[in-house]
């Protein structure tokens, strides 16, 4: 075993050897040791010397995430797969004989698709204002159907939206969304695209009801699951066998895609709800910052929240740097980052994909990109850069944060689509992920004004001026 998955301690012992049968759920905070956890846990249930013994699925979300955790595991049982979900659901659909070459449609396809089916509905008649919404509001609504798993107008009009971060829809307009959801699969199946991201999901479900074959995995371990769809668990779910598991671990402080979820919706029978709250990854000081983060108003309410307990490691505060201009910022930025790179892992995050080609140009070569193709995790110090979203999951001994202005966060593009309120419902949990990601030192930086979305409390942060 890799010396580098740290030993289960307290708490963290007793949910590795729960009952290997049914359904189990692991709320934590960041940096409670869920991910450490969920290794040891895919790795006590695939071991032959036990009476629940059987072929286990680790599964996550992020692609990049599957290099960290072959590398936590160090040597990989052969009984014990390591996938995100995608890979996951391509391959059961395929062995199936249901996975054409490129009938996925892309991001920038679903739009297109969805601009087409938009101008048939308004031809025929559609007179309903939210078709008067911007393109990506409605791509937005579209995928949460599939995400839940929508089959009809009637119960789309019926589906309780309560608590639902994103887009909202009123009851009168949804089924003038639905009509334009089942145009926009038309158009896209005759351009030859079976699915999209979203809707795999449900095909798996729905090719799972049919397979009298027998299950493949005994048992399914699921880390970071908060990032998860309803439908995307409810296959998880269907494709264990009655005598086998599955162990969900997650966070819904971090919940970073809007799935809003009851454990029923997702085809979970859940008797009893484990809760980690001490945070053993971060300072003292980061492990503030963070807490005053998930106490502001843009941040969820979601009742399966984990109130993360502050560690006793000391550290620096998080430093807060101001520049008057995005050039300084960034040559601030990269000058840091090779310093730090030299001795510790650090981690460029940023919000958004464009923003890495400014840190690319600075630093051309000597750094890890945090992206899907990510196959084999480097140890070691050195430096890392990528997204919030591909840093979910992942730890670093330094972290630092560009562009954490006003004038970027919330995005602006979010904010034009869905409004000022959803667009920092949503880059709140972003800045949460970001902020967690640091082990002993953060450092955030902005030019002009600093974001709403970090707490305005001087204590938590040292300032410097630029």
């Amino acid at each position: 075993m890799s010396t580098r998955l740290p030993q289960p301690i307290g708490r963290q012992k007793e949910v590795l050897c729960l009952p290997a049968q049914g359904h189990l759920v692991v709320l934590g905070t960041a940096g409670s040791g869920k991910t450490t956890l969920a290794v040891h846990r895919s790795l006590y249930l695939a071991h032959p010397g036990t009476d629940h013994y059987g072929r286990t699925l680790l599964v996550t979300f992020n692609r990049c995430l599957v290099a960290y955790l072959r590398s936590l595991a160090g040597t990989i049982p052969r009984d014990v797969d390591v996938r995100n979900y995608h890979k996951f659901a391509r391959g059961y659909l395929n062995n199936r004989g249901r996975m054409r070459w490129n009938c996925i449609s892309s991001p920038e396809e679903q739009r297109v698709f969805c601009r087409k089916a938009l101008v048939e509905a308004l031809a025929a008649g559609a007179t309903s204002t939210v078709l008067q919404r911007p393109v990506e509001f409605l791509v937005e609504e579209l995928r949460w159907l599939a995400q839940h798993g929508i089959l009809s107008a009637a119960e789309y009009v019926a589906a309780d939206r309560v608590n639902r971060a994103g887009t909202r829809v009123a009851r009168a307009d949804r089924p003038a969304v639905f009509d334009l959801y089942e145009r926009y699969k038309a158009f896209r199946a005759a351009s030859g695209k079976e699915y999209d991201w979203d809707d795999l999901s449900g095909a798996v479900v729905e090719e799972l009801s049919l397979d009298a074959v027998g299950r493949h995995y005994r048992h399914v371990v699921i880390d970071e699951g908060q990032d998860f769809s309803p439908m995307m668990l409810r296959s998880l779910a269907t494709a264990v066998p009655a005598n086998g598991s599955l162990t969900f671990f997650g966070d819904m402080a971090q919940q970073i895609y809007g799935n809003k979820m009851s454990w029923r919706t997702a085809g979970l029978n859940v008797q009893n709800v484990w809760r980690f709250e001490q945070n053993y990854r971060n300072s003292k000081q980061i492990a503030q910052l963070a807490l005053a983060i998930a106490a502001m108003p843009p941040f969820s309410t979601d009742p399966d929240l984990v109130a993360p307990k502050s560690p006793t490691a000391d550290g620096p505060l998080p430093a807060l740097v101001s520049f008057g201009s995005e050039d300084s910022e960034m040559q601030f930025v990269a000058s840091l980052a090779r310093r730090f790179g030299q001795t510790q892992s650090v981690a460029v995050l940023f919000r958004d994909r464009e923003a890495e080609d400014r840190l690319e140009r600075l630093i051309p070569d000597g750094m890890t990109r945090l992206h899907g193709d990510l196959d084999r995790w480097p140890d070691g110090p050195g430096i890392f850069y990528g997204t919030y979203h591909a840093a979910k999951g992942l730890e670093f001994d330094v972290v630092v944060l560009p562009f954490m202005s006003s004038g970027r966060l919330p995005h602006p593009p979010d904010v034009a689509t869905f409004g000022q309120t959803d667009a920092a419902s949503r880059d709140i949990s972003l800045v949460y992920v970001a902020v967690t990601r640091a082990r002993a030192n953060l450092i955030v930086t902005y030019t002009g004004a600093q974001t709403a979305l970090l707490p305005v409390d001087a204590g938590l942060y040292q300032r410097i001026r630029r």
